[in-house]
């Protein structure tokens, strides 16, 4: 099996690549790192893996690894997207977070880009794996340009994988919780938050169940971090 720091170094080489065409793009934070090298041949399927989350960012830089920091959401890809969309006719699906959550969130889209071309939009819950089924098959019919998933990892992953694997030729991104942070408002990070690097500190304010995942997890990261380095064979060209 590629090593977890091998196969992260190949899907960010192609980041520097501009325009996005016909593939499938995720994001990694230190949290998501964990569940990434449990999962390398789910994520082997995605054509890029950005970075979400700046100690990460820095982490890798340590190491050779130089990439920047980005994500779907407002205060990075997400406003690139919707106005690629609207000035060259392209059109996008939405799925993810709970009912009421995209409702409110397709609302504010629709608000801030009014040429927006939804083809529709739905909750990443299903009952069972026939209504997860069917929705597959919806979206392979209907053929957005742009699909944007948001159910967590790997969930979201497997989604966007299943949809390529059986012949998807759009453009999919994972987008985590994008969908429930933008239903109340585009700009969900307050501008000093966003300008000094402290998302992280505002999610915990927002939603306080995240406080464990910073407390336990992330020490997690840094500990298997540093294993994957000592065990990279080829750690010195990175």
């Amino acid at each position: 099996m590629e090593h977890p720091l091998a196969l992260l170094k190949q899907k960010t080489n192609k980041n520097s690549k501009k325009e996005f065409d016909k593939e499938i793009i995720t994001f990694l934070n230190p949290y998501s790192y964990l569940l990434y090298r449990k999962n390398l041949s789910l994520f082997t399927d995605f054509d890029r893996i950005y970075i979400d989350g700046i100690i990460l960012v820095k982490m890798l830089k340590l190491f050779g690894i130089h990439t920047d920091r980005k994500s779907f959401d407002m205060t990075s890809l997400a406003p690139e997207i919707f106005n690629r969309c609207q000035n060259i006719g392209k059109s996008i699906y939405f799925m993810g977070s709970d009912k009421s959550s995209i409702e409110n969130f397709i609302k504010e889209i629709r608000d801030g880009y009014p040429n927006l071309n939804i083809l529709g939009w739905r909750d990443g819950f299903y009952n069972d794996l026939d209504e997860r089924e069917v929705e597959i098959q919806k979206i392979l019919e209907i053929n957005p340009d742009f699909l944007v998933v948001g159910m967590g990892t790997p969930l979201q992953e497997i989604f966007l994988s299943d949809l390529k694997s059986l012949g998807w030729k759009g453009i999919g991104f994972t987008c985590g919780g994008f969908i429930h942070q933008t239903a109340n408002g585009l700009n969900y990070y307050p501008k000093w938050i966003n300008k000094f690097h402290l998302r992280w500190l505002f999610r915990i304010y927002d939603e306080p169940k995240l406080l464990r995942r910073y407390l336990v997890q992330y020490p997690k990261f840094f500990m298997i971090y540093i294993y994957d380095l000592f065990t990279f064979e080829d750690i010195n060209k990175l």
